[in-house]
């Protein structure tokens, strides 16, 4: 599941690096705002084909009372020779009629599910958790560095030309932050991932903030090169924390509330991405250049670690229903648990201790 959707942001990131790449072949074309607008026409049309030939999912199949088309879809993506595989689809109808049931029988919800995320803890809590990553995600600035990248660029002491194609360099560390997730998430699980990204991009936020405070320089032109350094490792650590965002609120919802969930996660991602991006001049000037990197993203950083630190749970190789069972403990218990386990992990490193995955 984690890979699945980690290859969603790999192609976000993608497209963000084509996206620069049509840019820069297009910078001495007269009329270029034009054909790198047309461009996106080309990898929208086959999109569009695409969704054409894109099933229903199996469970959205199974609520719509259609479980011969969702066996088939079932068999079509996951397969049903390994009793595992069969297995998990007969859970997930169960789970399906079990989701139903209890919309059914809920008194004061039965007509407006979604206003479980005010009256169900279990809800409430995956809401919080989920919207608090997706802001964690926004307020640390990238979309506004990705969309002022060659204007930052330009700053710094880049010309105008090789801020454009410089902008190539942080776009495709973006690009090849995400591919360690993709391989390795489901490995460390969603709680190690978290807590070791977030500080690496940290680290690029103050080299960045450093940048600022060395004198442009023609010759030496050691801004540029520490900012360039910064912003690979922002924008590489950030590649690979980036697919969290889209990893934990695709899970961590009650299935029969995905929908409702992810629209509200969605929708928020946009509107901070939004609102960090039309304030960003206004932000700049009211905080210098460094007071907004280092102060304002780098604070957002600092504090979005400590709430991960205490607040987040590992969802790592849980199915759906267990993961239901996570989110339906009393938050000071999950805040226990990952104390005592911090305090652990950090006695067993200092100590060279070495525990299985059974311990």
């Amino acid at each position: 599941r984690g890979n699945l959707v980690s290859l969603y942001q790999f192609n976000i990131a993608l497209g963000e690096v084509r996206g620069y790449a049509v840019g820069a072949m297009f910078l001495d074309v007269r009329g270029n705002w034009r054909f790198i607008l047309g461009s996106s026409l080309v990898f929208s049309t086959i999109m569009g084909i695409g969704m054409i030939f894109m099933p229903e999912s199996p469970r959205y199949l199974m609520h719509k009372r259609k479980p011969l088309e969702a066996f088939k879809v079932w068999k079509r993506i996951r397969g049903v020779e390994k009793w595992e595989a069969r297995e998990e689809f007969f859970v997930m109808r169960i789970s399906v009629e079990e989701e139903q049931r209890i919309v059914a029988e809920s008194a004061v919800n039965k007509r407006f599910p979604f206003l479980d995320f005010i009256t169900v803890p279990r809800a409430r809590r995956a809401l919080i958790y989920a919207n608090i990553m997706i802001l964690l995600g926004q307020l640390t600035g990238v979309n506004a560095i990705m969309y002022y990248m060659s204007v930052l660029l330009n700053e710094i002491g880049f010309d105008a030309r090789n801020a454009n194609y410089m902008s190539l360099v942080g776009g495709g560390s973006l690009l090849l932050g995400t591919i360690p997730a993709i391989f390795l998430m489901e490995r460390f699980g969603r709680r190690f991932w978290a807590n070791m990204m977030l500080p690496g991009f940290f680290v690029g936020l103050v080299i960045i903030s450093v940048s600022y405070q060395i004198p442009l320089d023609t010759n030496l032109r050691g801004a540029e090169a520490c900012y360039l350094l910064g912003l690979v490792i922002y924008m590489g650590f950030f590649g690979s924390y980036a697919c969290l965002t889209w990893v934990i609120p695709s899970e961590v919802y009650p299935t029969y509330l995905r929908s409702y969930g992810m629209t509200t996660s969605d929708a928020l991602l946009f509107l901070a991405s939004f609102v960090v991006t039309y304030n960003f001049s206004a932000m700049q000037d009211a905080m210098t250049r460094t007071g907004l990197t280092i102060g304002f993203y780098g604070g957002i950083a600092v504090l979005g670690e400590i709430y991960q630190i205490l607040f987040m749970p590992e969802t790592k190789d849980k199915t759906l229903e267990e993961i239901d069972l996570v989110f339906s403990k009393p938050t000071r218990e999950v805040v226990a648990e990952n104390l005592r386990n911090t305090t652990r992990g950090i006695s067993d490193f200092f100590h060279g201790r070495r525990r299985n995955k059974s311990e």
